[in-house]
């Protein structure tokens, strides 16, 4: 079947400045990829699916003995590019505008727009990104707050802009081709792509990506795929695109060597992704009674199994010739100067951590937290780019049973209403259109509501304890459930409880939170709600 711009159908109405976005390359690019490339992702989403179901027969996950030979010979992934290379300092966030200015002018070097669990997928929000992307690569986006009157502009030398872009299991629903929704995450990738190849290249740079939520090497190779097309498509030379992948599925640690290998072409890192890695622990064990996870306030880098998996990412990395990044300090500077001590010890006790190990850089959702990170980086990396001198060779091997390692740690009535009440909150908030809060101090996106609300059901299935001997019932939470709402509402106030969807959050925190099977993504079931 020819593919042409016209397949391409729209269940909303183009407002003119979205129109300017969808070309009728634009169009046809999308309609013939989809075309191509849905069918095999509609295989690989079955492939998660029979992998969980073995999962939760017994099985646990392990290095596929399949792939053997890819993890003993040797290759190295394409050379990096140099603007690439130093990468010390990331910050992430939305594809607001004003976000995207402060980001870039942030005291950082690398500025990862948010197509995914930072950004609630509304059509005007995403498709306003991919304006504000675009103005953001030839150097003329501006914002004037309205509330305010204060303009936002770019500083001169801002920072290297990074697209992520939506996961595989994500659809978007206001695009159709034969019927059914295009893939989200193709829609970022081509839209930015087209739309930023020019500028960048005359830049001398290339069009950047992450990747999420990857499980297996053959997710890797669709990828490798679509970056391919889309070169070949713009007749630019291989490897003008370059990713990174987050390593943020417990499947996808295991599959390390053969997800580099599969991306050789574009790929130059991979990423600790580590709150939606917890998430993934708690959702790919959730039918092992003895690996279920303690308050997620315990759940730190100190635990045995997420040492073990940033250890083996920058060993990994380093031997393919890739950077290995490190994961995000999602707290929030504090005004009160003794609170802020505090938070500023426990960030730099991380990336102390993160750094000594050998990562080659790492995240921060705020840009206060600039100055304290910098002087870890500095007495850890000095002049060097990265830290791909660091082999980790002499390390004992890191097993299976390493990287599942069970964790200490108890069970709490305030752990489990801390739960509930950040997973409402936030819920609302991606319900009312925003994907990245600030919530008690932290600034939060998907990936910790996933924890808060799959670690509550986790509970409730296994029949476990709280510390003070109560058994975790679904009459429990939802006792817990109503009290907490009530707190929740006293502290935001009546007009934003209700402006802001809270109700259906609790309803549907509630739904996903007792259901008798494990709802795979809350973003999925919230997406009908948008």
């Amino acid at each position: 079947m020819s593919s042409t711009a016209h397949d391409l159908q729209f269940t909303k109405t183009l407002s003119p400045e979205f129109s300017e976005l969808f070309t009728d390359q634009a169009k046809t690019l999308l309609v013939q990829l989809t075309r191509q490339y849905r069918p095999r992702l509609e295989q690989l989403l079955q492939a998660r699916e029979h992998a969980q179901t073995q999962y939760d027969s017994g099985q646990l996950p392990d290095f596929d003995p399949a792939t053997a030979e890819v993890r003993a010979s040797n290759w190295k992934v394409a050379a990096i590019p140099t603007d690439l290379q130093k990468r010390h300092l990331e910050i992430t966030g939305p594809v607001d505008r004003k976000m995207i200015i402060n980001a870039l002018n942030a005291d950082v070097d690398v500025f990862m727009a948010d197509f995914e669990d930072a950004q609630s997928p509304t059509w005007d929000g995403l498709m306003q990104g991919q304006i504000n992307l675009r103005d953001a690569n030839v150097g003329t986006i501006e914002y004037t707050d309205p509330a305010n009157g204060k303009h936002y502009q770019l500083k001169s030398n801002p920072a290297l802009l990074i697209a992520r872009v939506r996961g595989l299991h994500l659809p978007e629903k206001h695009l159709l081709v034969d019927g059914k929704p295009v893939p989200g995450g193709l829609v970022d990738a081509v839209l930015y792509y087209l739309h930023n190849y020019q500028t960048r290249i005359a830049n001398g740079s290339g069009v950047y990506f992450y990747v999420p939520k990857l499980q297996h090497h053959s997710e890797a190779q669709w990828w490798q795929d679509i970056f391919s097309e889309l070169e070949d498509a713009t007749q630019q030379a291989r490897g003008t695109i370059r990713c990174t992948v987050l390593i943020e599925t417990l499947p996808a640690v295991f599959q390390m060597h053969e997800i580099l290998h599969s991306l050789r072409h574009h790929i130059v890192g991979l990423n600790c992704g580590r709150w939606d890695y917890i998430f993934s622990y708690i959702k790919t064990l959730r039918a092992h009674a003895d690996r279920v996870l303690p308050d997620r306030q315990v759940v730190t880098m100190n635990q045995p199994f997420l040492s073990a998996y940033s250890r083996l990412l920058i060993k990994t990395c380093h031997q393919r010739g890739a950077l290995a990044m490190g994961g995000m300090a999602a707290f929030i500077p504090s005004k009160n100067p003794d609170e802020n001590e505090q938070i500023l010890t426990k960030v730099r006790a991380d990336k102390e951590l993160e750094f000594s190990n050998g990562h080659d850089g790492t995240w921060i959702a705020h840009p206060g937290l600039a100055p304290t990170v910098r002087e870890v980086i500095a007495k850890h990396i000095g002049d060097y780019p990265n830290q791909l001198h660091v082999t980790r060779d002499t390390d004992a091997e890191i097993t299976a049973a390493d990287l599942l390692e069970p964790s200490a740690g108890e069970r709490t009535e305030a752990g489990m209403r801390t739960n509930i009440r950040v997973a409402l909150q936030y819920i609302a908030a991606w319900l009312s259109g925003k994907g990245c809060v600030p919530i008690y101090g932290l600034m939060e996106d998907a990936a910790t509501a996933e924890i808060s609300r799959t670690s509550i059901w986790q509970w409730i299935q296994h029949g476990k304890t709280l510390s003070d001997g109560r058994v975790i019932s679904k009459e429990l939470f939802r006792s817990m459930l109503t009290e907490e709402a009530q707190i929740v509402k006293a502290e935001v106030g009546n007009q934003r409880w209700l402006n802001e969807r809270f109700e259906t959050a609790q309803t549907l925190l509630e739904e996903i939170a007792t259901a008798d099977q494990l709802t795979e993504f809350l973003t999925l079931p919230g997406y009908d709600y948008l």
